[in-house]
């Protein structure tokens, strides 16, 4: 079988990845020369501790598996078993997590509710002030802007992968063929769209105006290299509001009893924070819904994340080295993990996981794999 694959984001990596593993020969074709949408812009996180039970979860769990399997195979991922702690100050949000522990799938989660003292010696860089942590234990890291370029290394020493960046598809040409900007065909038994936040044109062309997913802004900022190792991911208790784990009727009495900082929820944030490979820490991110989205970088919520983030340390933050803003392809029912559709006679659009792309797309890849019996 021959397949292509539009695109080079994570989604559509590792899709190239599941066919190229069952033995499959696979053109992928990205319109930059790499990769440089949110499948780069993101935190790297394998994020289990916030998904809503059920489909989500057991998908997440199951990439969890696979991201761990395929970083054994491919160093250069830096794959990191890393866990993450939430620190937690107030009565309300000790609640939330209390009842996280209490779900039915805590276990498969990692859950447990630490002491300040026994969060600290799991990530003795969190110095500052805090009375307790939700510990997940299956969360994990990888490194986003190298990860697409060590998976595509791994699938050129397969002798079963050619990849085609710097050109943009228009068109479908025929069942499982399409035209890129060069005016080259590229025909197979199957063709991928993961287009990711490239909603317009070909794809608005193929799955139509109503297509049931949106477009979603983030910032984000990345330091020096804090001069210690941060032994685990963070987050604030800011993630129980944005994650569908956490609701419940904890939740709703956090949300009553203590308001979200003025500059947080005008820009629908939370803490979330990982150490890379070289020292320094990724921190994030906004959320911005309404369009068109502004192309500036608002300085606001840095100084919020900045602030939170030095409260957990209980130190200055290293300087600032990037920020970014990035954008990602949702779908509009924010239950479904993924939207998959085909479009045409062996062509199949895959879009839509939202900030679970990163942790999803193993498993995303492995179900598209398997429904179509590849």
């Amino acid at each position: 079988m021959r397949v292509i694959v539009v695109g080079a984001g994570v989604v559509g990596t590792m899709h190239a990845w599941h066919a190229v593993s069952r033995g499959h020969e696979v053109v992928q074709i990205e319109r930059e020369s790499e990769a440089r949408g949110a499948s780069l812009r993101n935190f790297g996180q394998i994020w289990i501790s916030g998904r809503a039970g059920g489909e989500e979860l057991e998908t997440a769990l199951r990439a969890r598996e696979l991201w761990e399997g395929i970083g054994g195979r491919v160093p250069g991922l830096g794959f990191r078993a890393c866990g993450s702690l939430t620190p937690l100050r107030t009565a309300h949000e000790v609640a939330v997590a209390e009842a996280a522990v209490a779900r039915p799938d805590a276990a498969a989660r990692g859950y447990k509710l630490l002491t300040a003292d026994e969060a600290r010696a799991l990530n003795p860089a969190l110095r500052g002030a805090f009375t307790a942590a939700l510990w997940c234990e299956r969360d994990a890291a990888v490194e986003p802007r190298t990860a697409q370029l060590a998976l595509k290394e791994e699938l050129l020493a397969s002798g079963r992968y050619t990849y085609l960046g710097g050109r943009e598809v228009r068109e479908v040409v025929g069942a499982a063929s399409v035209r890129d900007d060069h005016g080259d065909a590229h025909t197979g038994d199957a063709v991928i769209l993961a287009t990711g936040a490239w909603l317009g044109g070909l794809v608005r062309e193929l799955a139509g105006p109503e297509l049931p997913v949106r477009r979603v802004r983030l910032q984000m900022m990345q330091t020096d290299p804090l001069g210690e190792p941060l032994t685990t991911s963070v987050a604030d208790a800011d993630s129980f509001r944005y994650y569908p784990a956490y609701r419940g009727e904890a939740l709703d009495a956090l949300n009553a009893g203590q308001p979200q900082d003025p500059v947080a929820a005008e820009h629908r944030m939370q803490l979330l924070m990982v150490q890379r490979r070289d020292g320094g820490l990724t921190i994030g991110d906004t959320h911005e819904y309404e369009h068109p989205f502004a192309f500036d970088i608002v300085e606001e919520p840095y100084e919020h994340l900045t602030r939170v983030v030095e409260a957990f340390l209980g130190r200055p933050l290293p300087r600032i080295r990037h920020r970014w803003a990035g954008v990602y392809a949702q779908c509009t029912d924010t239950a479904r993990v993924v939207h998959r559709q085909q479009v045409r006679d062996g062509v199949w659009l895959v879009t839509g996981p939202g900030g679970r792309g990163m942790t999803c797309s193993p498993a995303i890849a492995e179900s598209t794999a398997d429904q179509l019996g590849w």
